[in-house]
Formats: structure tokens, sequence, C-alpha cells
């Protein structure tokens, strides 16, 4: 029997020395994710293999989530700004996860970031890994997780990119540098979207900012120097969909996840106890409450366990643009947010300790918060030890 509940357990797959990446292999079948074969391969490596207690529910009910009007409320009607405030109030309370619509970003320059994505990922292996991901980086191509884990891998491939607001063309420079110039426009087309994805992902703060009764301009200035990721999600075809999944369970350990995916779906959310799906809306961006961001809320808004599916007809696409803090920024809650009735929930920290944690001594999961708190406190205590 398949079940549809999380695994409790936090007992992590450890990350692979890079030496011992080439042993953990099937016999007959190197440890490689190449989207070209694996997309049509009956036989799942068992490494993509789930355990029974998490593998997918291809049938789960759809979420119904709020929708949010973004442009009504940039409008600044006092109504329509209230109404938003209550509404994001409630879905982060209880979930994390929310629908903006008339957010201003061009169809078109949507419709062609998910064009452009057939551009890399239709690449030979060997050229895909031009930009392959550095160890204990978040930034370049990643096929799967192979290298970093030996159990439980998802079904894709990624490109990600850095993204600051005041570093000019970062993700152009960044592709021809490992891509060349034929992928200048490339580069190009993503750094674009890039700045509409921070201009939304303001706006979106400042309603956050109002709903925890906060200035408007209280997150948006904490963001205003912001360190963020774009990730281009690739998820082939599985002939067993069944036994894998595209991405794990996990909360995300950044601020803000601003998602686009196409109209294939996959996306499902863990709430009231059992899996659901989001389905895709034309136009909409789904947007959900990171780690980092719940801290700053001193828990009072929910990072939501999430995870993706894949199906066997076709390739399924998305953009997800992660809002982070300035690497070194402290992050600590607003002191309205801190009472007797909600004392603080976790130590002060950094994004740039959370991402060094997150991509080397832990595999983000439903407990990524709790265990980083503890390391923190655990590594302030060597300190104190250390005449």
């Amino acid at each position: 029997m398949v079940h549809c509940l999380p695994k409790v357990s936090v007992i992590q797959d450890k990350p692979m020395l890079p030496s011992t990446a080439a042993v953990a292999k099937d016999e007959h079948r190197p440890l490689a994710f190449d989207a070209s074969i694996l997309g049509s391969e009956s036989n799942i490596p068992s490494q993509f293999i789930w355990p029974d207690d998490e593998k997918p529910c291809l049938d789960a009910p759809e979420l119904v989530i709020p929708t949010i009007d973004l442009g009504a409320f940039l409008l600044g009607d006092s109504l329509a700004v209230s109404k938003a405030a209550e509404v994001v109030n409630e879905a982060c309370k209880k979930h994390g996860f929310f629908l903006v619509v008339n957010h201003g970003v061009d169809s078109g320059l949507i419709d062609k970031a998910h064009q452009y994505m057939d551009r890399f990922f239709s690449l030979q292996l060997s050229e895909k890994h031009k930009a392959k991901r550095k160890v204990g980086e978040s930034y370049g191509y990643a096929s799967s997780f192979v290298g970093r884990f030996s159990s439980k891998l998802p079904w894709k491939e990624t490109l990600s990119f850095r993204y600051c607001p005041h570093t000019q063309n970062i993700v152009q420079h960044y592709m021809v540098n490992w891509m060349g110039e034929d992928f200048r426009d490339f580069g190009r087309l993503y750094q674009e979207y890039c700045e509409a994805m921070n201009k939304v992902s303001q706006e979106i703060m400042g309603l956050l900012g109002i709903s925890l009764g906060l200035d408007q301009a209280y997150f948006k200035d904490f963001f205003e120097q912001n360190d963020s990721i774009l990730r281009l999600n690739h998820y082939p075809p599985c002939q067993k969909p069944e036994l894998t999944l595209g991405t794990g369970p996990h909360t995300d350990p950044t601020s803000l996840t601003i998602l686009h995916q196409d109209q294939v779906g996959g996306l499902q959310v863990f709430a009231d106890e059992k899996w659901h799906s989001v389905a895709p809306i034309p136009g909409a961006f789904v947007v959900n409450v990171g780690d980092t961001f719940m801290a700053l809320t001193n828990g009072f808004y929910k990072s939501c366990l999430h995870r993706a599916v894949v199906n066997i007809e076709t390739v399924r696409k998305s953009l997800a643009f992660f809002l982070c803090p300035k690497l070194e920024r402290p992050v600590t809650p607003a002191a309205g947010l801190v009472t007797a009735d909600n004392p603080r929930k976790y130590p002060d920290f950094t994004w740039a300790a959370l991402l060094k944690f997150t991509q080397n001594h832990y595999r983000a999961d439903m407990k990524t918060l709790v265990a980083f708190s503890k390391w923190v406190q655990e590594q302030e205590s060597n300190n104190k030890l250390i005449p």
C-alpha cells in the first residue's frame, strides 16, 4: 500500500563525498541523470525510487488557495488593501501558499522564459555540464542530486542563477562565462525575468508587512538589497511515475518563492494532514513563504511542506524565483512579533549561514529550520568553549 503522509523522521541522507559518487550505482547502470535517456526507460534506477511511505499520490485532491489581485492592492484602495491583507494573513498562518494575479509581468516575457528552457535542457548532458554546479554552491546546472546524495534522488534537472539587484547583468555574465557567446541572449532574457520577479517580490513584501500589522515598507526595506536565486526546473517524463518524485517533500529554506508552472501540473502541498495538488492557472504566480521568512515573522507565518510529482506523458517545466536576504544581514523578527504569548522561536542567523547549512550539511526537508536552529546553537556553544 502506498501511504500519502510525509515521513516524520529527520534522519538525513548524508551528502556524498566526490570519491564515493562513482561507487554508488546500480550494477549495470552508471549513476547519472540523463533526461534524454531516462525519460523512456521502464527500469527506474534504484537511487530514484522512493520508500513506500513517501511515494507520490498521483490523484491528490486540489487545494483551494486564495487569489490576490496585486493590481487592486497597488492602487491603494483601502477596502482592497484591507481585504488582501486579511486573506494573506489567513493563508500564511495556515499553510503559507497563495496565488497572485494582475502582477504586471508581461505575458510575453513569461512565455519566452518557458520557451528558452528548451534551448538549454535539450543540449547533450556533456554540454550542460559546462555550467555544472560546484560542490557547496547553489548556482549552476544540477543533474538531479547525483553526486551529492545516494538515495531518494529527484526526477529532475535544474539550472540556477544568482541574482543581486545591484549587480549589473549578473545572470547574463554567468551564462556567457560558462556557456559562451551563443548564450548571451539567453542570459539577458533571464536577467530581465529576475528583474521582473524582484519587483513583484517587493510588492508582495509590502502586502505581507501590512498583513502582520507592520509598516508597508518594513519588509521592502529589509529585502531591497537581496541575494536571490532563479531556478529553472525541468522534469522529464517518467515511465513509472508512481515510484519516484520530481522534488521530494521539503520546505523552502529561502524567504519567499514566486513560482510559475506550465500547464502540465505537478505541484503538491501538504495541508490538513494530506497531500493536495495545486492546479496551474494561466497568468498566475504561486507564492509561498519559506523558512527564512517564517523566522522573520517569529513563526506567525508558516513555511509549508510541498513536493512535485512527475508523469508518464510529457515534460513539466517551472520557474522558481527565491527571494533571499542579503547574505550577511541578520535575520531577526520585528519587535512587535515577539510577545509574552509568542516568545522568540529561532535564534538570529544570516542567510549565508542557512545557505551553507543546506548546501553542505543538511538535505532540505520539513524540519530544516528546527535542525538549523539546533546547529546554530551548537556552533555558538562550541565557540564559547574556545579560549
